[in-house]
């Protein structure tokens, strides 16, 4: 299981010394509706395992005995499986994905018009960005959408307190926070300030752009140098990605950690639960329009408007939360097109299939 094996040598330890497999799997995150999952899923002879790390042809995996590779079954990739899922397995083959109680995604990067998994079973999104000229109050807020769709506890971090005055950094962060708790602290040595929000038996994932201080903070939590990590440019205070795949890690207090590589784009698709909390303020507004399908620009009678014109709203926030629900449409009507034009191939193919059978 290459690297993974080293980083969660203690958990293995645990689970070989010891006394069960409930125990071994409630350090997990096992839960009792995973266990009512598992019975009903009727496969006795398979075990349940949590997804550490995700390979082309394979998983790294842990279970009640401690780290295994499980390969996939010919009807499933590493696409439909994401680190921290919880599966059953039988003879080494996945056969089963257990419900998720939180799952992240995104609309894939680029031009595709699928949904890339990030990560399953998290309790808290730890949303790491910088301060300086790294700071986008925009991105921060695509990740706290993404965190409530998903019904994620977020925390905003902000690094290079050290060497840059956080308190402007800080008060921008409060402004579009919706509530969430924000941190401003040296990477190097104030990842401990994290773990109350990782209990035991707990997932945090840690999400945001390269070059910000992930890895850092990483191994502050982790409590060893088991992450590389890099420089930043000088004209935009912008990094490289240190870390290429998503891992799971054990953390000393017995909670979990998901490291992701540093998100480029966070392209948004089904979070309209999550616009709405984060926005909520905003959406109570919409409701004393005039007009129902007000689109909150110059039509008369709007509240939203008028609460900019007023001072009440920011005007910057009002756009980017109009840009989001515009852009969440896109994407689902373009997920949804992607879906018609794969189930229509599916049908061509079975019906050639067929007609040459007969």
């Amino acid at each position: 299981m290459n690297k993974v094996l080293p980083r969660l040598a203690q958990f293995a330890r645990a689970a070989q010394d010891g006394a069960m497999t409930n125990t071994a799997l409630m350090q997990l995150g096992w839960t009792p509706d995973l266990d009512a999952a598992a019975q009903a899923a009727a496969l006795p002879n398979a075990a349940p395992y949590r997804i550490a790390m995700l390979h082309k042809s394979r998983a790294d995996a842990l279970g009640s005995a401690g780290p295994a590779t499980l390969i996939f079954p010919p009807d499933m990739t590493s696409a439909d499986v994401a680190v921290g899922d919880f599966v059953l397995a039988e003879a080494g083959r996945i056969c089963h994905i257990l419900p998720r109680h939180s799952l992240l995604r995104r609309r894939a990067a680029g031009t595709g018009v699928g949904l890339q998994l990030i990560a399953a079973n998290v309790d808290c999104m730890l949303i790491v960005t910088a301060c300086g000229l790294e700071f986008n109050a925009a991105r921060v807020e695509r990740y706290l959408v993404l965190a409530h769709a998903s019904d994620i506890t977020p925390v905003i971090v902000l690094t290079k307190a050290d060497v840059i005055d956080p308190e402007p950094f800080v008060a921008q962060a409060n402004a579009v926070a919706g509530g969430a708790a924000v941190l401003a602290l040296n990477a190097k040595t104030g990842a401990g300030a994290l773990l109350p929000y990782v209990a035991a038996g707990k997932t945090a994932v840690l999400m945001g752009s390269s070059g910000v201080g992930k890895s850092t903070l990483a191994n502050g939590l982790l409590g060893a140098q088991t992450h590389a990590t890099g420089g930043v440019r000088d004209k935009d205070e912008r990094g490289r990605h240190t870390t290429t795949a998503r891992h799971l890690f054990a953390l000393p207090n017995g909670g979990w950690l998901i490291d992701t590589p540093g998100v480029r784009e966070v392209q948004l698709a089904d979070v309209d639960a999550g616009i709405d909390m984060l926005f909520g303020d905003i959406l109570a507004l919409s409701n004393d329009c005039r007009f129902r399908n007000c689109q909150h620009k110059s039509e008369p009678a709007c509240a939203v408007q008028a609460a900019v014109a007023r001072g009440a709203l920011d005007a910057q926030r009002v756009e980017r939360w109009r840009k989001l629900l515009a852009e969440g449409a896109g994407n689902a009507a373009a997920l949804t097109q992607s879906q018609i034009r794969a189930a229509g191939r599916h049908t061509k193919k079975s019906a050639a299939k067929h007609s040459g059978q007969d």
